[in-house]
């Protein structure tokens, strides 16, 4: 028997994602080299870059799923998210200083935040439960066809440029402005009564998620110590041989693999027990990380890459499902938001101590340390109560 196709504001919610994270992806590719080589900051700076700015981002997705349960509401959060994210990115082309940087991806974290937990409640408040892996694996590989274009457009960009990268940060604008565009014009959100938890105070509903929900948040944070920012990647391609303008490249691979494997995970998942979906993910970044850390080679990296990519496509999807599936109807966007701050939190430590690791001992030490504390969390994990998901 067929199955029904999944609704409209999934594909709409998967294209918007697809063009914010080209341009945001353009960015990303290229922070490495423009904090570490224009700038001249360290690498342990990075770290700190990309940990607090994504930290950040977590620390706002629980006030906009907060606000967005107690209003009843999620196109407006969604939106203004997007919309102040396009209106950010300038302030990257503009950035003279690490401190800049900071400030500028502290902005557009913030934005990005808001709109997080809204988004992945909205696809849950219209999805079947037997659909929500195939409709968060069809976002996600959406999302991820735009960060796999992204390098590309980045490397194509700097020969074009002569490596100018503030000018091409200034294109990278344009695609951003194109995904608000999207989300005002197509997406659609169902009117819904305000819920009871919209007479409660701002905090006053946290203490009521799902003892499940923080289940899966406590191993989502463990698992995520282990994944520090992929801009580490990009110094590791360099370290294996690749020059700057082709650098980031790495992350093309890193992209196919998740992009083809995310929704064939996630409509798995509405078939088969998620956990042990999640624990071949969890494996494959073991893995990724011992061959990335043992190899000095193109090679090894295409292969330790093309693995972290592979993680990734196992859980990121799978971690929603999860929350969406255990989560009250009421508390849907506040418990995606408190999942987010600790993933977010998880990866500022990750980040902070991949950089001080990587300036102290190198990347080998770097990611054996990163495939010591995913075994971990994979242990964790079944460690947990067996709970059967629909």
């Amino acid at each position: 028997m067929t199955r029904p196709s999944l609704p409209r504001s999934v594909w709409v919610l998967g294209f918007v994602s697809l063009f914010m994270d080209l341009s945001s992806e353009i960015f990303h590719a290229l922070l490495p080299l423009f904090v570490t080589v224009t700038l001249g900051a360290s690498v342990a700076v990075l770290g700190a870059i990309d940990g607090v700015a994504e930290a950040t981002a977590s620390f706002a997705k629980l006030a906009g799923g907060r606000l967005s349960d107690r209003q009843g509401k999620r196109k407006p959060w969604i939106l203004g998210g997007y919309g102040f994210a396009a209106l950010t990115k300038p302030l990257m082309a503009l950035a003279g200083s690490p401190l800049a940087v900071l400030g500028a991806r502290l902005v557009d974290r913030t934005a990005k935040g808001l709109r997080g937990a809204p988004r992945d409640a909205l696809i849950a408040d219209e999805t079947p439960p037997e659909q929500r892996g195939a409709a968060y694996g069809l976002r996600q590989s959406l999302d991820t066809v735009g960060a796999l274009l992204a390098p590309l457009a980045a490397a194509g960009l700097m020969i074009w440029l002569a490596g100018d990268i503030r000018s091409v940060f200034w294109i990278a604008v344009i695609p951003a402005f194109v995904s608000v565009a999207i989300a005002f014009f197509f997406l659609r959100e169902p009117v819904r009564e305000a819920p009871p938890a919209n007479r409660q105070p701002l905090l006053g509903s946290f203490r009521d998620v799902d003892r499940s929900c923080r289940r899966i948040i406590l191993v989502a944070f463990l698992f995520t110590l282990a994944r520090f920012s992929e801009s580490f990647l990009v110094l590791k391609a360099v370290e294996a041989g690749l020059g700057l303008t082709l650098a980031p490249l790495v992350l093309v691979v890193f992209n196919l693999s998740y992009v083809l494997l995310s929704y064939p995970a996630g409509a798995l998942s509405d078939r088969r027990d998620p956990r042990g979906i999640l624990t071949v993910g969890i494996g494959l970044l073991v893995v990724g990380n011992v061959v990335l850390a043992m190899t000095g080679g193109i090679a090894g990296l295409v292969v330790g890459v093309g693995l972290w990519g592979a993680h990734m496509a196992l859980t990121q999807g799978l971690f929603a499902k999860l929350i969406a599936d255990a989560a009250p109807a009421g508390l849907r966007a506040t418990s995606f938001g408190l999942f987010h701050v600790a993933t977010g939190v998880a990866v500022l430590l990750a980040s902070l101590g991949a950089g001080m690791l990587w300036d102290r001992d190198g990347s080998s030490a770097t990611f054996l340390a990163s495939a010591a504390v995913a075994a971990g969390a994979g242990v964790m994990l079944w460690l947990l109560p067996h709970r059967k998901v629909a």
